[in-house]
Parts: C-alpha cells; sequence; structure tokens
C-alpha cells in the first residue's frame, strides 16, 4: 500500500467513530471499534507498540504517556464529553497516523459549529489555527527546531500551553519507530529532508484539566506543504 491508503484507513476509521460513539460506551470498546476496522479497511498491524488505537476521555485528555506505558482506562463516556483517539494504522512498513479530539454532547458525537462548551470549541479551534499556521510557515528549508521554536511561541501567545511529555510537536515518518525524528529543540534537519512528517500538537489551557489533540501527516510537493 502507499502512505495515502494507509492514512485514508486512519481517516476512514476516525469518522467511522465519530458516527458510532455513543454515551455509555466503554473506552475499551472504543479502542476494540477503532482497531477492527482498521484491519478490515487493509491495516496488517500497528505500528506503535502494537496498539492501533489510543483512546482517552475527559481529564485524561491531558495526560501525554509513551506508548510503552499506555493503559486504556475502563472510564465509560458520559451525555457530555471529551475523548482523544490517536491511530497508527500500518501495512507491512508503511504508516498512517492521525488524531482528533472528539466532542460528545447530547450522548452523540457532533461537529465544530455545535459544540456548545466554549472552552472545548476553543481547544479545536486553536488546533485549527495552529495546522493553518504549520501550512503558511513551513518550507523544505525550514528546520525542525526552527518549526519546533516558532509553534511553541505561538501557543504560548495565544494562552495555552504544550501537553507533549517531551516537549515535541510531531515526527517524521518512517520505516522503523526508533528511527523517527523530532520536532523538537536541537534538531537540525531541514523538513524538506524527511519524506513524510506529522504535526500533532497537543495543547490546554494552563488552569484547565483537558487537553486536545489534532493530527496529520504532512509533505511537500513542488516546494508546497500538503496534507497526506
Amino acid at each position: 500500500m502507499e502512505y495515502k491508503q494507509v492514512q485514508k484507513i486512519a481517516k476512514d476509521t476516525m469518522t467511522y467513530a465519530k458516527q458510532n460513539i455513543k454515551a455509555g460506551m466503554n473506552l475499551l470498546d472504543i479502542r476494540k471499534m477503532c482497531e477492527t476496522k482498521m484491519l478490515d479497511l487493509g491495516a496488517d498491524s500497528f505500528w506503535y507498540w502494537n496498539i492501533g488505537a489510543f483512546v482517552f476521555a475527559g481529564d485524561e485528555t491531558a495526560i501525554s504517556v509513551s506508548g510503552s506505558k499506555y493503559l486504556t482506562s475502563d472510564r465509560i463516556i458520559s451525555e457530555n464529553d471529551i475523548i482523544t483517539i490517536d491511530l497508527s494504522p500500518q501495512n507491512k512498513d508503511v504508516w498512517g497516523d492521525y488524531a482528533r479530539t472528539i466532542i460528545v454532547q447530547n450522548g452523540i458525537a457532533v461537529s465544530l459549529v455545535d459544540i456548545a462548551n466554549e472552552e472545548w470549541k476553543q481547544g479545536l479551534l486553536m488546533e485549527d489555527f495552529l495546522h493553518n499556521e504549520l501550512i503558511k510557515f513551513a518550507t523544505p528549508k525550514t528546520t525542525f527546531e526552527e518549526l519546533y521554536y516558532h509553534m511553541n511561541y505561538v501557543i504560548e501567545e495565544n494562552g495555552f500551553i504544550n501537553l507533549d511529555f517531551l516537549g515535541n510537536l510531531g515526527h517524521s515518518i518512517v520505516k522503523q519507530k526508533n528511527d523517527r525524528i523530532y520536532i523538537e529543540k536541537g534538531n537540525l534537519s531541514c523538513l524538506g529532508d524527511a519524506a513524510y512528517f506529522t504535526f500533532e500538537p497537543h495543547i490546554s489551557l494552563p488552569s484547565s484539566k483537558y487537553g486536545y489533540k489534532k493530527e496529520n501527516i504532512y509533505y511537500f510537493e513542488n516546494g508546497i506543504l500538503c496534507e497526506l
């Protein structure tokens, strides 16, 4: 499979999750639903610690943890809730990587325009703003470190904080997870040197117990940054 096909597995699975998540569901059931769907769509495995779907809800959405230490809780989705799902499908050695924060309102997932909780809406709007800023700022010659400093500045200037446990904002897409390089301080490689890279800011308001995440894979085509 090509990268676009595997990423489409993740995107289609997220759409399926949004259509089927309901209040009363257990996070373990949501993880199983997502992993089964990815396999049905053509994934043959999951590249990140053999976990296909990292699922968090409520105040868990502010937790940043390595996949090696992640355990899916048995938390139950409430009538009005916030959920983050991070998907890692793989076919042979081709990866997908895709995350979204989903808002459940009156028992079902709702679109951004329908979110009544103003804090949650502002968090998702900020994620959209950061991804738009990435597209405006990044060039093939931009280093991973330059992107790290710029985006963290934008996050802070807008009153948010970076929750990532290592402080980074994404990574290259490679064949082996230990070969990844990160959007972090000290990485002087250029974005254009990576065939594909993720951008996945995990943010929160300083006084909030909730976190937000939006992850896409990006690549350059004729010098223009494109979403995979």
